[in-house]
């Protein structure tokens, strides 16, 4: 990508944005003709944007090759497999991960080119993250600031293999960004609903696979301790009805899980 003239600085001592460590971002979509161009948009400052595109039948390929990313199609592994082949396709030694729905805000920006310039930056950096569902960013319950480890050095780091809920893991110094990510997720409640059994689906695989089996508390105590501690504890009662939709949400993708890996341990149990 086209660098500007822009400058970032370290303490006391301006650095010219050309003297920065280079950064690839790398971005997995899927259907996202609405929402990519403003996640590519977010970052023209990058050296390179990769996006890996899973066989979308929109237009996400063709707004990604008009924003100037390298677009690379890929069939769909799961979240985890997705992004690290991402990985693997970075020229850069710093990596920005993003998902299509998400933009760095201009502050974000200013601090990623900042510790790019520094002299000693850690091997990654987690980012606190502004959720904004159904139209409106939820200050409260378990959904903020949503620390997310997206900005590290790729020889230190990798997605780890879950399914679902995948995050980075680093060997090494982590540090911590102060500026907000921004993901625009969950236009309506059914979509978010819908999400949740999803999500509780490839969780309780997981689990299956590593040798779980659920117990009441699963059914019953987790979920109810899930929503008292997002809408009362974590205050998400003063998001209003949104905040009230997301911890109902969270409780019942808890519930499903136990539920789905109740059903996945009596398959295996039948064969």
């Amino acid at each position: 990508m086209a660098e500007t003239s822009a400058e970032a600085g370290t303490g006391d001592k301006p650095v010219s944005e050309f003297t920065r460590r280079p950064i690839s971002v790398t971005i997995v979509a899927h259907n996202e003709a609405e929402r990519i161009g403003a996640c590519i948009d977010s970052v023209s400052w990058a050296d390179e944007i990769i996006v890996v595109d899973a066989g979308s039948s929109d237009d996400t390929q063709e707004i990604s090759r008009k924003r100037g990313a390298l677009l690379i199609q890929h069939f769909w592994e799961g979240f985890a497999a997705q992004k690290n082949f991402a990985l693997s396709k970075a020229s850069h030694s710093w990596i920005l991960s993003l998902d299509a729905d998400e933009c760095v805000s201009p502050e974000l920006s200013e601090e990623i080119l900042s510790v790019l310039s520094g002299d000693a930056p850690a091997e990654g950096y987690r980012i606190p993250r502004k959720n904004i569902y159904f139209g409106r960013w939820l200050r409260h319950g378990d959904l903020w600031p949503d620390y997310q480890l997206r900005l590290f050095r790729r020889d230190a780091g990798a997605f780890n293999e879950k399914s679902v809920h995948e995050s980075v893991v680093v060997g090494g110094r982590v540090g911590v960004l102060s500026s907000p990510l921004e993901h625009y997720s969950y236009e309506s409640l059914f979509d978010f609903f819908q999400r949740q059994v999803k999500y509780a689906r490839l969780s309780a695989e997981d689990l299956s696979s590593s040798g779980v089996q659920p117990g009441i508390a699963d059914f019953v105590i987790r979920p109810l301790w899930r929503f008292f501690k997002s809408y009362v504890l974590k205050m998400g009662l003063r998001d209003g009805v949104r905040g009230l939709w997301v911890s109902v949400g969270s409780a019942y993708y808890v519930f499903m899980r136990a539920a789905f890996l109740w059903e996945l341990c009596r398959g295996r149990e039948r064969s």
